[in-house]
């Protein structure tokens, strides 16, 4: 019984959870999954239909998890979610780390350029920039052809709007893509229609080879159904059956979209805050540590500051959430929350310690001379005017923190900068998205900049 237990380890977890828990990213766009224009409550996309006619066949619900599409590969492993169902592009390099299923769609590596162009083929594109999607077969292409300069995008749409503004030369993406993103503008024309040819596969972790199988066999009891959904979905190159469905409408920005942003603007606060609360008494500890401490203690805090100061916040998020995640399974908003934390704690720590410094000598002499030791001369003598005279770089690093907060899309976390390149893809046009995302940002930290100033000025002693 027990080995029969160890052996459906992967189909039994979603039996007992009830769920089956999928993964992409919102920013992808559509038509593999997206927002509903007439409600963004809710989700579709064909691949949307796939993962729920998947699910229906073994039994579960399905529960799809927002994640950057650059990292949903190492949040697989980390057991995140269940598994990848967004275009991910069968590739050797995929088959070294997790359990491919069989393929479900087909697609065809396609050249646009501008058009007019002479460049008509990757032979003739030597010595010219080509943009593509990082990571994708398309990327891989490309690296075969040292003569060409990769220019690689977060998003899809991206590399047609530079390619009409002449940025670059060509784009060589899958077909799906290039179909909506790009051979839909009319200054750009398809160059080669078959550069090469792939396979969109569904992820799963290693060891799951049960729920492999029930996942292949799904998928091919399924084949009649989901071309009826691709034909929906007007994707080519799959057979098409019966009528097609009418597109669905152009997503417009409207209210829905707007609470969107306030949701993510929440998040941005949440995550802000809770890393300052966290970065203020981390950093007085390391500037009381390198002032009074013992040398050991001074070393470590030296050590701790240069550390995190000489690293980038991007990669000490990454080995937070993915580096340790064997040993310590931090959330994503835990992780985004202690790495930005810990990394402005060393900022802070700075800060501390040259407002200590600026301390007049004579204010501790006088409170030694008074009698009192050096914990009571720190907390009724020093810190108080220290406090007054970091304030105002104090205010600056949270809202330099509330700006570099948007970093912590990269470990899954939506928050407004996130959620306005979602948004941007949906309505496909980054102008009001990026407008409202500045205002919201500024009406953030607008605030809290004027907040410290009248704290300033109460503990200066001026009229706030």
């Amino acid at each position: 019984m027990l080995i029969a237990i160890w052996l459906a380890v992967g189909l039994a977890r979603l039996q007992s959870q009830g769920e089956l828990r999928w993964a992409g990213d919102l920013q992808g766009g559509e038509p593999y999954v997206f927002r509903d224009p007439r409600d963004p409550s809710k989700l579709v996309g064909f691949e949307v239909e796939l993962v729920e006619a998947l699910a229906q066949r073994l039994s579960v619900r399905a529960r799809f998890m927002q994640n950057d599409w650059s990292n949903l590969v190492p949040s697989l492993e980390r057991g995140d979610f269940d598994l990848i169902v967004n275009g991910l592009e069968d590739t050797a390099a995929l088959h070294g780390r997790i359990l491919i299923s069989k393929p479900y769609f087909t697609f065809s590596e396609q050249l646009v350029v501008r058009k007019g162009a002479k460049l008509r083929s990757l032979d003739q594109l030597n010595g010219h920039r080509v943009g593509t999607l990082s990571s994708s077969l398309a990327h891989q292409l490309l690296r075969a052809r040292p003569g060409i300069e990769i220019v690689l995008y977060g998003g899809q749409e991206e590399p047609y709007r530079d390619l009409a503004l002449g940025r670059t030369d060509a784009v060589l993406l899958d077909s799906v893509i290039a179909a909506r993103y790009g051979l839909n503008r009319p200054e750009l024309e398809l160059a080669d229609a078959d550069v090469a040819r792939g396979s969109y596969v569904i992820g799963l972790r290693k060891g799951d080879d049960d729920l492999l199988r029930a996942v292949d066999d799904a998928l091919d009891a399924l084949r009649p159904q989901l071309l009826r959904i691709y034909e929906r979905w007007r994707l080519p190159p799959q057979p098409l059956l019966g009528e097609a469905a009418a597109d669905p409408p152009p997503a417009t920005f409207d209210a829905a979209q707007f609470w969107l942003f306030l949701r993510g603007a929440g998040v941005t606060l949440l995550v802000s805050f809770l890393a300052m609360a966290l970065a203020v008494p981390l950093g007085l500890g390391l500037a009381l540590s390198r002032l009074y401490g013992g040398p050991a203690l001074r070393f470590f805090a030296h050590a701790y500051v240069e550390l995190f100061r000489g690293t980038p916040v991007l990669l000490q998020l990454y080995i937070l959430y993915y580096g340790f995640a064997p040993v310590v399974h931090l959330s994503a908003l835990a992780a985004a929350t202690l790495g930005l934390g810990l990394n402005y704690g060393a900022y802070e720590a700075e800060v501390h310690r040259a407002a200590l410094q600026a301390i007049p000598p004579g204010q501790g002499e006088a409170a030694a001379a008074l009698g009192l030791s050096r914990a009571l001369a720190l907390r009724l003598v020093l810190l108080p005017q220290a406090l007054r005279t970091a304030l105002p770089a104090m205010t600056n690093d949270l809202i330099a923190l509330l700006k570099d907060s948007s970093l912590v899309s990269v470990i899954t976390v939506v928050e407004l900068t996130k959620q306005m390149t979602i948004t941007a893809v949906d309505v496909r046009s980054w102008a009001l998205p990026g407008a409202l995302c500045a205002g919201l940002y500024f009406a953030m930290s607008y605030p809290l900049a004027r907040l410290a100033a009248r704290l300033e000025a109460k503990l200066g002693g001026e009229p706030a």
